[in-house]
């Protein structure tokens, strides 16, 4: 078979189904390589796509335009995302230390990374506005609760806690404060512009974020009393169906709708606690409970089905030239040196002394890709190159896995030494009474 003819049989659906199969059973096997080398499997998916790119030149078919594709794996993936993070969040009296203290590292990192990393962007790349460089900066500022969570499984108890929780927040405040400044960008329409003058406000976004969380909170109890009551098998996609729908009605009304999103996630993950009182009678607990479960089986499975494409193919629309810029790279080793130093800061003064390996996990993923490319066109600079993303993911990655096989390592050691003490016995004689 010439090269030509494979070519040809590229467009094929059999060839794409092929393609795509053996992708995501490569994705498998790289989370299984991550669980036990601690290397992150969105760097594998990455240089596969790479390597995809390759073989497309090779066979003369590298005009493959990606955008529609990503642009749909980028809305369905953040819904995803922000409801799986939320499907993690149990608010329970127990843990209002943790989750506060996980809540102010979170927000205070997020705005601090990115008000230092705006700064250095708008210093080096000249041709962005204030605007623009908080713009891209965001993205670069927020953890990626799809690498962590998975990274941290055998970690410490609180450690493992702390990290779920600031992750989840991190990716929740980082998408809200995203959209919050692409809210006051102007319209390039006039007439578009007239329209939603004030848009960008502190208090018009305050009053619509408040206005959403209402809605939500009445369509999640609306939904979770249906759902609960349906006896058919199909009814999860049925759910996630629903919740499409009503994101992208929320987003064409001009709402926050990821906050619906979010505030469903929330209400099925704590149940009991917004089903209290009056409202308990119209919870059947263990039907809601299989909604619970299956719904987090699905967003994991779908998550992971998304987080694969889409590094894959982030990783063939890579620019091999924008990573041999020296200034790309300085930029890039400027942002991360924020990202640890503010990172120092905070986990020293909040937490204390143990900081370890908790300063080096925060690695930049697909939360980051899927915002950037979600700017708006009217947003969009040609100063800032792709490289700057690419870098600082790959390496804030490389960061936490040094990080975790060092913990490791430390940890070996430790079992190691409490096993080689000896195990004695002492004879102990009962006191005599005078």
């Amino acid at each position: 078979m010439n090269i030509t003819l494979l070519a040809m049989d590229l467009s094929s659906p059999y060839m794409l189904l092929i393609a795509a199969s053996i992708v995501l059973i490569m994705s498998f096997f790289f989370g299984e390589i991550s669980k036990r080398t601690s290397v992150p499997s969105v760097l594998l998916l990455i240089i596969l796509g790479v390597l995809i790119n390759l073989g497309l030149q090779a066979i003369g078919e590298n005009e493959i335009d990606f955008f529609p594709i990503l642009e749909i794996l980028g809305i369905v993936g953040l819904i995803m995302i922000v409801l799986e993070a939320a499907l993690e969040l149990k608010l329970d009296r127990e843990k209002v230390i943790p989750i506060t203290i996980a809540l102010a590292i979170a927000l205070i990192g997020l705005l601090a990374s990115a008000w230092v990393t705006a700064i250095i962007l708008q210093y080096f790349i000249p041709e962005l506005t204030e605007l623009q460089s908080w713009i891209y900066a965001t993205p670069l500022s927020i953890l990626s609760s799809a690498i962590i969570i998975p990274s941290v499984v055998h970690l410490r108890a609180d450690k493992k806690e702390f990290h779920i929780y600031e992750s989840t927040f991190s990716d929740i405040l980082g998408i809200m404060v995203f959209y919050f400044l692409v809210s006051k960008i102007p319209a390039a329409d006039p007439e578009l512009a007239a329209e939603h003058a004030g848009g960008g406000s502190l208090l018009n976004f305050g009053l619509t974020t408040l206005l959403t969380v209402v809605l939500s909170l009445l369509f999640s109890y609306v939904i979770v009393f249906i759902f609960q009551r349906i006896k058919s098998t199909a009814k999860l996609f049925l759910l996630i169906s629903v919740l499409l729908l009503l994101y992208s009605i929320g987003k064409l009304l001009h709402l926050s709708p990821l906050f619906i999103i979010l505030v469903f996630g929330l209400v099925i993950a704590n149940m009991e606690l917004f089903f209290s009182g009056p409202l308990k009678k119209w919870l059947n607990k263990n039907k809601a409970q299989e909604v619970y479960h299956g719904l987090h089986l699905v967003t994991l499975e779908t998550a992971f089905v998304v987080r694969t494409f889409f590094f894959v193919i982030f990783g063939i629309t890579i620019v091999f030239s924008t990573l041999l810029d020296w200034k790309v790279i300085g930029i890039s080793a400027l942002c991360l040196a924020v990202i640890y130093v503010i990172r120092f800061i905070l986990i020293r003064v909040i937490i204390g002394r143990d900081i370890l390996p908790q300063l080096f996990v925060a690695p930049r993923g697909l939360i980051t890709v899927l915002l950037y490319y979600a700017i708006p066109p009217e947003a969009q600079s040609e100063g800032f190159s792709e490289g700057i993303l690419l870098f600082i993911i790959i390496g804030t990655s490389l960061v936490m896995t040094w990080a975790m096989i060092n913990n490791n390592k430390r940890s070996g050691k430790a079992l190691g030494k409490a096993k080689a003490l000896p195990v004695g016995e002492t004879k102990w004689k009962v006191p005599e009474i005078n």
